[in-house]
């Protein structure tokens, strides 16, 4: 059997320039789709549909 064909390849090293400052999550504080200079309490994609679930749910 071939063990090459199991093995996982390693990740790909995240680019350099991954684009303009991003605006931490004010949950997670992970960083989100939004520019640091957008106003108010920003969500990362996780924390806002956990949130959207939230509301939803709440009656």
């Amino acid at each position: 059997m071939d063990d090459a064909y199991c093995e996982t390849p390693a990740p790909a090293p995240a680019p350099l320039d991954a684009g303009p400052p991003y605006a931490e999550c004010v949950l997670c504080r992970e960083p989100t789709e939004y520019p640091e200079s957008a106003k108010g309490s920003t969500l990362c994609p996780v924390c806002a549909w956990q949130e959207a679930g939230r509301s939803a749910c709440s009656g």
